[in-house]
């Protein structure tokens, strides 16, 4: 069963990247569409959803296969 996490492979808190690899797409498809949400919604939204993803989500570290 497939698992959302951050991904360590980030560049701010990896939530963008970790959204890419449960969806199986590429990670630059997943940035430049928070982007664009981002910069439509005059950046409140997106950055307030980021950053509760930031924090709701788990570090890849954190996930035990069990």
């Amino acid at each position: 069963m497939k698992k959302l996490y951050r991904s360590k492979d980030a560049m701010i808190g990896g939530v963008c990247a970790g959204i890419a690899e449960y969806l199986g797409i590429d990670k630059t498809v997943v940035r430049v569409g928070y982007a664009i949400l981002t910069l439509i919604t005059g950046g409140v939204l997106g950055i307030l959803a980021y950053i509760i993803c930031m924090f709701v989500m788990p570090l890849d570290d954190d996930i035990i296969d069990g």
